[in-house]
Formats: structure tokens, C-alpha cells, sequence
């Protein structure tokens, strides 16, 4: 069947994580596929994820208007549509095209008894592997090869450029998020910084500049506040020379499990249970620790996370014991 299938369109509109855990699939699809012409359809502003993805012929953009995008994408006659967004504008997509598609099993529903009654029914599956249910009628498999990320050459940063404090090594700590409740609380990260005694470079976005100044101004140890300083991919790069990475549960987490690096993931709100936890092959499972309160009764309270917490004590945070942590991160790859 492969053979005779040339030209695939894969969905995935957003977001920076969940674009990067595609990215397995994307290559056994091209690898696999004798031949295959493999297209992407994502939003706009998630083409620097994509763009120097070598197993990706063409990328499609969404600006959230589909009157031009649409007639675009029918003249190019896929053969196949691979959906790994699985919502209504995904739906609207394959019904105007009117292709033979795939998808994947969301667990919407059990993540719902999760959150509200706090039934541990999710099937112990990540979301890659539940991905590639979506490849599957191609007669596509995992590799095991975990996840790509690929920096294009222009957002290379070099280390010269850094300070000269960071030039011979670092800890990178991810301090950003979308959600406050999946936030690492400042406090535990200055504790981190100054007991692993290592220079730290803390990255995130322009939203997160204060809070990583909070932290730097604080703490004792020599810590580089990068956040707001370079785009997505120049962080890639940064996190792909750190020696580990402490890291939210966020999109950056997926970006480092793709170099293999030593993780530690902190989960405040949202559980590990739900499929997102760090995609790493099998000789590298032991990179990733999982840092997080469990059995506490209030959690999980979103599948996404609030502003502040529900409950306004933020114990899934709060409680978590950084002595682990720090003996993770200080451990040589």
C-alpha cells in the first residue's frame, strides 16, 4: 500500500510541545513511505518549529482564515490525510478535501474522569505512541528512535556567546509556561540554583524576563537570565548544549527529550499520567525524572492549569522536594 501512496498531509495546528511530539511520526512516515511526499498544515506562527525539518517537504500555514487555504490544499491531491490534532478545524480540513484520513485516540473522556473524580483510568500509553495509531493504515510503526528537533543554522548560538561563567557548562532551567499552576514557584528554583552549584541559564519568553530576573537577583549562584533574550529555536540550542535541564511542563521539555538530555519535568496541576511526560527512546529512559507531589487529593484539577490555584494553597508545587532534583541534575550524562 505504501508504494502507491505519494503525497501525505499531516495536522497538527498548534501547540510548540505537541508539534515537536509529532515529530516522530513524521519521519517514520518518510522513511517508511518509499517516495513519500510528506506536507504539514500548522498554524503561522509555529513554522520556525518546522522549518528546518528535513523529512517535511512543504509546510502549510494557517492564519486562521481557510477561504484561500483550502482550494490550495485540494489542487495538491494527497493521498492521505494524517490527523494528530483530531479537533473541529482538523474535521473541516478532511471533509473539504474529502481524503482518506487517520486519526488518534485523545482520551478526552478519561482525562475528564481524571480531573473530576480522580479515577486513575488512563492507559499507561504516551501521546507519540497514541499518535502513531494515525499512521498505522499506511502499515507505518514506531522506530524507537524517540523524537527530532531540528535548529536551523542561522539560530545556532555559540558558546562564546554566552558569559564567560557559562562557557564551560550549564544547567538550563525552563521557568516559562502558559498556566501559573504549571509554573515551578521562584522560590524552589533559587533553592535549585544554589544547591547544585553549577552555572544555570534560565530560559523562557518576554512574559517570563521578571520572574527570571526575581531569580537571578536572588540567588547566590551564577544564574543567566536568557528569558525574552532568543526565539524558540535559539533556545533549542541552548538546551541542546546544556549538561541537563529542569523544565515545566511545557514545550521545551518535548525540545530536550528530542537531544536526549538528562530531564527532571516538574508537574504541579497536570499529571504525567496523561501522556505528555518526556518521549525519550529506550537507552535514554533513564534521563527523565518525574518531579511531583502524587497521591495528593486535589490533583489533577485541570488537564490544562488556571491563573492560581483552585484551592489557593498550590501544594502540587509547593511540596515538592528538591533534594531529589538537585541529585538528578548534578548527575554526569
Amino acid at each position: 500500500m505504501g508504494e502507491h501512496l505519494t503525497k501525505i498531509l499531516i495536522i497538527r495546528f498548534s501547540s510548540i510541545g505537541d508539534i515537536v511530539l509529532t515529530s516522530a511520526v513524521v519521519r517514520c512516515l518518510k522513511e517508511q513511505l518509499r517516495g513519500a511526499e510528506i506536507h504539514f498544515l500548522t498554524k503561522a506562527q509555529n513554522e520556525p518549529i518546522l522549518r528546518a525539518n528535513s523529512f517535511i517537504d512543504k509546510i502549510w500555514l494557517y492564519d486562521h482564515n481557510f477561504k484561500t487555504l483550502v482550494p490550495q490544499l485540494k489542487s495538491q491531491g494527497f493521498h492521505f490525510i494524517v490527523d494528530l490534532h483530531k479537533n473541529y478545524r482538523s474535521a473541516f480540513v478532511k471533509r473539504q478535501l474529502g481524503t482518506a484520513s487517520a486519526s488518534f485516540p485523545k482520551l478526552n473522556f478519561q482525562k475528564w474522569l481524571a480531573v473530576q473524580f480522580k479515577m486513575k483510568v488512563l492507559p499507561d500509553i504516551h501521546i507519540v505512541d497514541r499518535y502513531f495509531k494515525a499512521a498505522a493504515p499506511l502499515g507505518v510503526v514506531n522506530d524507537g528512535q524517540g523524537l527530532d528537533y531540528f535548529i536551523p543554522a542561522e539560530d545556532e548560538i555559540a558558546i562564546a556567546s554566552l558569559p564567560a561563567s557559562h562557557r564551560d557548562g550549564f544547567i538550563a532551567i525552563v521557568i516559562g509556561g502558559k498556566h501559573n499552576t504549571k509554573i515551578f514557584p521562584p522560590e524552589k528554583v533559587i533553592e535549585v540554583c544554589n544547591m547544585v552549584a553549577q552555572p544555570v541559564i534560565l530560559l523562557g519568553g518576554e512574559d517570563d524576563k521578571d520572574r527570571g530576573a526575581l531569580i537571578s537577583g536572588l540567588a547566590e549562584a551564577s544564574v543567566y537570565n536568557a528569558c525574552g533574550l532568543y526565539n524558540l529555536n535559539q533556545s533549542a540550542s541552548l538546551i541542546r548544549h546544556a549538561r541537563s535541564v529542569l523544565t515545566n511542563d511545557t514545550g521545551l521539555m518535548h525540545v530536550a527529550a528530542a537531544f536526549n538530555k538528562r530531564i527532571v519535568s516538574v508537574w504541579g496541576n497536570t499529571i504525567p499520567a496523561f501522556g505528555m511526560y518526556p518521549y525519550l527512546p529506550g537507552k535514554f529512559k533513564s534521563n527523565s525524572m518525574i518531579a511531583e507531589v502524587r497521591e495528593l487529593s486535589c490533583r489533577p484539577c485541570s488537564k490544562i492549569g488556571f491563573r492560581e490555584c483552585p484551592r489557593k494553597h498550590f501544594n502540587c508545587m509547593k511540596q515538592i522536594n528538591i533534594n531529589p532534583i538537585v541529585s538528578f541534575l548534578k548527575l554526569k550524562g
